[in-house]
């Protein structure tokens, strides 16, 4: 038997699935603002006694883009879950777990980058094409009109009042249909490398002061 825990918290709508030999047999779905470290736990012991305590074989997290916050407790909680199994933790990005980018046509992924800013996702034949962008309104305005019917937002935010944009999300038995979708060569990108939230900007690390005791 290969089972595969399957966690996405990128959004406030967020899910824990388990698959079994290939099939979701169990998911668990809450909605947080930004408590998922608070209620994550109770799902995934769900899902955990489910699946009568016993080991998995890999475990599925989402990157995002999204609530940093929430994408962090996730990536955490994966990261738990395969220490303890033994198993590898492979992240995937959030973004081709929402509906428009699983039927493997193309799509804009749209989301609210805060600061006066919004997050661009170009996504074809289930693949990220070209990385994420970072624009303004105006920006986010001109990519709409060329993307027509094919954008969808993944953010609740109130600056998209206004702008008739779809509102879906992803969700973990979607991550579970992106890793299936995926080519191999994809799958072993994302399984090399170390799970960690999508950053929509290099992190800011700011430099130590040194000691002026002394000086004048």
């Amino acid at each position: 038997m290969h089972a595969v825990l399957i966690i996405e918290t990128s959004t406030e709508a967020a899910s824990v699935a388990l698959a079994v030999d290939g099939e979701i047999v169990a998911e668990k779905s809450f909605l947080s603002d930004r408590r998922h470290n608070a209620l994550l736990f109770a799902p995934l012991a769900e899902i955990v006694r489910i699946h009568g305590g016993k080991s998995f074989d890999a475990v599925l997290v989402g990157s995002g883009p999204g609530s940093y916050s929430g994408t962090r407790v996730g990536v955490a909680a994966a990261q738990g879950a395969a220490l303890v199994a033994g198993c590898k933790a492979v992240a995937i990005p959030s973004i081709l777990a929402v509906p428009a980018a699983l039927s493997g046509g193309k799509c804009l992924v749209v989301g609210d980058a805060r600061r006066g800013s919004f997050w661009l996702a170009n996504i074809d034949q289930g693949r990220l094409s070209g990385g994420l962008t970072l624009t303004d309104a105006s920006g986010l305005d001109s990519a709409l009109r060329l993307a027509g019917e094919a954008a969808v937002r993944v953010s609740s935010s109130d600056r998209f009042v206004g702008r008739e944009i779809p509102f879906a999300l992803p969700s973990a038995v979607g991550l579970w249909q992106a890793w299936h979708n995926a080519t191999p060569q994809d799958r072993a990108i994302w399984a090399g490398r170390t799970p960690q939230p999508i950053y929509l900007a290099q992190p800011h690390i700011t430099a130590s002061k040194k000691a002026t005791y002394g000086r004048q």
